[in-house]
């Protein structure tokens, strides 16, 4: 797909950082918007900020991307308002607990799979069929370079992007003969609040977000022009990109344990040791 003039973009995690980076480009390039996101005054703002650009429609609604139904009333909405999708942003996403495995409970761990896989899977299922209809389209699936690599204290954001990993290169493949082609995103350090809310997340942001999602959004919306189909980018992500193909994996964990164990909090260890 090279030209999204007049073209109906899909955005999940609308309502700030790569969604709405996302979003404003688009907008720029003279697409109609369907944007989502469960924070209803981050939704708003993006709002706002898409009235002051040439977008030649939108349509906005909050909703949890975790729940089915909502999203497959989402995209019927979309289809009745708009048209039928000709991209879908797959990029909703949480940070997960933030503490290693032994102190995270299994619903904290339901909650990110549910939100970063599940919303990945329900987005995909529910606008597809528009995508064929149209017959063109462009899947674009949020993972993360933490789908390369297992890092400490994300064993449940690790997991659910290498999830997105996986189900984005199957879906590639059964696309391949189609009009509708697939891209998996593996951002490395962007300047978003995904880290907010997770321990240690302050000193994790300072640390290592560093790229402006803007930057991310232009060079994905280059990758869908050319076809590419693993678009690697961001703060550290082609050395990490490297870290994971190239050094054996207990070469790897040894150099992720050097470079990340200020961020470890040693009560969790203290705290395993009593439980032993």
């Amino acid at each position: 797909m090279k030209s999204f003039d007049n073209k109906i973009v899909v955005i999940t995690g609308a309502g700030s950082g790569m969604g709405r980076a996302y979003a404003i480009e688009f907008a720029r390039l003279g697409a109609k918007l369907a944007i989502t996101d469960f924070d209803a005054q981050g939704l708003a703002g993006t709002q706002a900020f898409l009235d002051h650009l040439p977008h030649k429609g939108m349509y906005s609604e909050t909703l949890d991307i975790s729940d089915k139904a909502a999203v497959y009333g989402f995209a019927n909405a979309v289809k009745t308002e708009l048209g039928g999708a000709h991209v879908l942003i797959n990029n909703a996403g949480i940070g997960g607990g933030g503490m290693p495995v032994w102190q995270m409970s299994p619903e904290q761990i339901t909650q990110t799979m549910n939100v970063n896989f599940f919303g990945v899977v329900h987005g995909t299922q529910a606008f597809l069929p528009q995508l064929i209809e149209n017959n063109e389209g462009a899947i674009v699936n949020v993972s993360s370079v933490f789908g390369l690599i297992g890092t400490p204290n994300a064993s449940d954001y690790c997991a659910s992007k290498f999830a997105v990993r996986g189900y984005s290169e199957s879906l590639m493949v059964e696309l391949e003969s189609s009009p509708i082609s697939v891209h998996l995103v593996h951002p490395g350090g962007v300047k978003t609040n995904i880290a907010k809310e997770t321990e240690g997340g302050a000193e994790f942001e300072k640390k290592y977000l560093k790229t402006p999602p803007e930057y991310i959004a232009r060079l994905v919306i280059e990758g869908i022009k050319q076809g590419q189909q693993r678009i690697v980018c961001g703060h550290q992500s082609k050395s990490i990109s490297l870290l994971s193909w190239l050094l054996p994996l207990k070469w790897r964990n040894k150099y992720l344990y050097r470079e990340m164990k200020d961020l470890l909090n040693q009560d969790h260890y203290e705290a395993l040791n009593r439980s032993a």
